[in-house]
Parts: C-alpha cells; sequence; structure tokens
C-alpha cells in the first residue's frame, strides 16, 4: 500500500513533461510513433518531455499538443492539462495573456498555413466579385425619368379608334396561271378559237396570259392544281378536285367577278359583263 502511495505522489511531483516521457517509454514507445499518431511534430514533442514550454508558439498550442500526447500514451489529459497550465504561470508569471475560447484539443484540426492562404485568397476573391457586381448592375447608369410630368393645359380627347381601309382589290392587271402540282395540262384560246397555248405545267411553273390578246378562254383538266392571280392577287380555285373545265374567261373583270359573286357589276366602259361566264366541266 505505501508503495503504491509513493508511486502516486511520485506522479503528482513530477513535471508535466516528465510524466509523458515516462508513459511513453513504459509503453515501448518512441517519439516517432506519437508524433505520428498525433500529427504533432518531435520537436515539439521533445519540447515538451523537457519542459520547455516557451518553445511553443503559444500557450494554447502548448495545452492542446500535451492533450493531444496524453490520449496517446494513456495518461489523463485533464491532469496533464492542469500541469501545463501551471507551468505557464509559474514560468512567465508577469504575462498576462488573454485566453481564447478555442484549445487545439487535436492538432490534426488545426489548418496548416497553406490551408490558411487559399481561404484568405478564396475571402479576396469574394470581395473583389461582390464589387464588380455591385457596380455592374446595382449603381446606377444613369438618371431616371421624371415620374412627375407637366400636366397639359387641356386634357386631350380620347382618340377613337378608326379600322384600317380594306386593302384594295384590284381590277386590272396581269392574269398568271401557276402550276402547285406536276403535270397541270392547260390549253388556251383567242376570242377567235385560234390556238395560243397548250403545254403541261410542271409544279411551281406559271404563264403569263398576254395582256394583247382578246377573249382568251382556258381549258384544263387539273383547276384544283392551277392557281390563278390577277394584279397578284391569288384567287380561289376553279375546283376541288381534279376534273375538265371549259371556257374560263380569263378576263381580270371576270375572273374577279367569278372569285366574288355577290360583287357590283364592272365599272361601266370596260366592255365585260360582272357575271361571270358559265363554266363548263366534263367529270373524269
Amino acid at each position: 500500500m505505501e508503495n503504491v502511495e509513493s508511486q502516486g505522489h511520485a506522479r503528482e511531483s513530477q513535471s508535466a513533461g516528465a510524466q509523458l516521457r515516462a508513459a511513453r517509454e513504459a509503453a515501448g514507445l518512441s517519439r516517432a510513433d506519437i508524433a505520428s499518431q498525433t500529427k504533432v511534430a518531435e520537436r515539439h514533442l521533445l519540447s515538451i518531455e523537457e519542459d520547455r514550454l516557451g518553445d511553443l508558439a503559444a500557450r494554447t498550442y502548448a495545452v492542446g499538443f500535451a492533450r493531444a500526447y496524453a490520449r496517446a500514451v494513456g495518461v489523463d489529459e485533464k491532469v496533464i492539462a492542469a500541469k501545463i497550465r501551471a507551468q505557464l504561470e509559474i514560468d512567465v508569471p508577469e504575462r498576462h495573456e488573454a485566453v481564447p475560447s478555442f484549445e487545439p484539443g487535436d492538432p490534426a484540426r488545426v489548418p496548416t498555413r497553406r490551408l490558411a492562404w487559399i481561404a484568405a485568397a478564396g475571402v479576396l476573391v469574394a470581395v473583389v466579385v461582390l464589387l464588380v457586381f455591385w457596380s455592374s448592375f446595382l449603381s446606377p447608369q444613369g438618371a431616371l425619368p421624371d415620374l412627375i410630368a407637366d400636366k397639359p393645359a387641356q386634357t386631350a380627347a380620347p382618340a377613337t379608334s378608326v379600322p384600317p381601309p380594306p386593302a384594295p382589290v384590284p381590277t386590272s392587271g396581269p392574269v398568271v396561271l401557276t402550276a402547285t402540282g406536276d403535270q397541270v395540262w392547260l390549253k388556251v384560246t383567242d376570242g377567235t378559237g385560234a390556238q395560243v397555248l397548250q403545254k403541261e405545267l410542271a409544279k411551281g411553273e406559271s404563264w403569263t396570259a398576254p395582256a394583247g390578246v382578246a377573249g382568251l378562254k382556258l381549258r384544263t383538266g387539273r383547276p384544283d392544281a392551277l392557281q390563278i392571280s390577277v394584279g397578284g392577287k391569288a384567287l380561289p380555285p376553279l375546283s376541288d378536285k381534279p376534273e375538265l373545265v371549259t371556257g374560263v374567261s380569263l378576263t381580270p373583270a371576270d375572273l374577279l367577278a367569278r372569285s366574288n359573286p355577290g360583287s357590283a357589276s364592272a365599272p361601266a366602259g370596260s366592255g365585260q359583263s360582272a357575271a361571270p361566264a358559265p363554266l363548263s366541266t366534263v367529270s373524269n
């Protein structure tokens, strides 16, 4: 019993460094083993074992490294931390250092100098981006328009919406026949019955009726694939199915009257009747 008590008093009388070194040697470990386990440099471990706590960077590091050392060798870290603090007070009694609330209990969590530089660079980049954003998007570039305009002396009467006039309908102009399908056969004769044209139009091919020939008549087997226009105005097709139609007058007034059967008669002096010429169809 006396031997156990004497050993306990001996440990209590030992400094923190001596107690840690004795525990390390009893465990058969080297300082390199402790450094590998605690991530604390061997020179710092040697400074703790030799009670050269002033060689460490700061009080917090001395306490934190000693606690890590104690855990590695199975010594009560609270006892070791208390001895380290007491020794620091004895070694530097006149120095009153503000003790931060954080102590690096695990040196592996202490940021390295490289990580600190990277963090500082990141903060600097964030500040620059914020300044650019502020100057580019939030800073006004020009004066805002005056929201309070001078009131006019008299209130203008509301404008009455007038519908636009209808587009003028051409009463004359070139008559153009355009095939909208392949192999559109057609035949055109004049007022005397003489043939003016007979051919098959390819898809997209057009033929313009000569302006100096009177009484032109159309005969075709594909009225559904033939587009007729007067003065650039497209008219409805002569039929919606393929069938033979004959006697279609190609006079502009007759074509327009055929597309608008309810319109008034042709202007006086035109020499043409407003009613369309009868359309003869022969089913195929």
